[in-house]
């Protein structure tokens, strides 16, 4: 039986939520400890040290594997959602951004180009190094781990 949760009835949705956020909180104190500026707008964007999407997706695993069992087919599930969404934090999203750096240089520097292009600027911080993902990871498996065992 899963236990009624703190934010939802679901306190393995609610530990995920919960891993998030602080994810989102620890990018804008990690950026201010290197840029010395609060910049707030770091708790709804994507990219950044820790991953929240790993923390998210781990934290849901952490807390199903608690809760249920790792042989569960919830923690199954959960566990192959995990290292789908950590591979494409690593892989796709980081090459989506490295391709928005290359694509901001050359809007800065090609003259002849239309003034219509070259309005926007691409987001380039998309995905994450494998230590932003394995640092959300871990963040996730804490706060869903402990989570479900102190709450559940």
């Amino acid at each position: 039986m899963d236990p009624r949760g703190f934010l939802t009835t679901n306190l393995g949705l609610d530990l995920a939520i919960t891993a998030w956020l602080l994810a989102q909180v620890i990018k804008v104190v990690v950026d201010f400890a290197l840029q010395k500026r609060f910049d707030f707008r770091l708790l709804a964007s994507s990219g950044g040290m820790p991953s929240s999407h790993s923390a998210f997706v781990c934290a849901l695993a952490a807390s199903i594997a608690v809760l249920n069992g790792i042989r569960s087919s919830y923690f199954a599930l959960a566990a192959a959602l995990s290292v789908i969404v950590m591979y494409d934090a690593c892989n796709v999203r980081r090459a989506a951004g490295e391709q928005a750096k290359i694509l901001n240089y050359i809007i800065d520097h090609w003259n002849e180009m239309s003034p219509s292009l070259m309005g926007k600027e691409l987001k380039e911080l998309l995905g994450h190094t494998p230590l932003q993902v394995i640092v959300g990871a871990i963040l996730g498996i804490m706060v869903g781990g402990l989570g479900a065992v102190l709450l559940g």
